[in-house]
């Protein structure tokens, strides 16, 4: 049985000495409102990012995230996604719209659910829920506009909306 909270201390690329505390179990104890269709292990095996979101922090996380992840150190591959499809926009746009919390999570969305999955609760979870919660207008469309199983309808929506943990199958 794991001991809480427990210190995480992080030394990637873009953080030096950053520090939270795992105050969760492990998948457990989300808010209400927060019912993400996939775990981080699940995306990371699915096809995420071109692959090259997660490759200089894996120290942070449970190995068994990684152990089938499509991962690309060298660059942003997007036959690793999981629609063959980049959806992503650069960090720069990312960081120029407001929408990077850089104290907390400076990759962005996926990093901070990574983390809210792995027990950290901060004080950027409200927004961050929000923000995961607005990108239901997409899934709407998706289901909408294309027959269930017809993985050639809005391949980029569909790949967009996975970087957000939602399933659209």
């Amino acid at each position: 049985m794991e001991h809480l909270p427990r210190k995480i201390i992080v030394n990637d690329l873009m953080q030096q000495n950053y520090q939270y505390q795992l105050t969760e179990l492990i998948g457990q104890n989300f808010a209400e409102d927060f019912t993400p269709d996939l775990t981080p292990k699940q995306m990371l095996e699915l096809g995420v990012f071109g692959g090259k979101y997660m490759t200089d922090c894996r120290n942070e996380f449970p190995d068994s995230w990684f152990e089938n992840a499509k991962l690309c150190t060298e660059f942003h591959n997007a036959e690793l996604n999981f629609f063959k499809i980049n959806a992503s926009q650069p960090l720069r746009v990312w960081r120029e719209k407001g929408w990077i919390c850089e104290e907390h999570d400076p990759r962005g969305w996926f990093q901070w659910y990574c983390r809210y999955y792995y027990g950290r609760r901060c004080s950027d979870d409200e927004r961050q829920i929000k923000r995961w919660r607005m990108m239901k207008r997409h899934l709407i469309q998706v289901f909408k506009n294309c027959e269930l199983l017809d993985m050639n309808c809005r391949r980029r929506q569909r790949q967009a909306l996975l970087h957000w943990a939602y399933k659209t199958w």
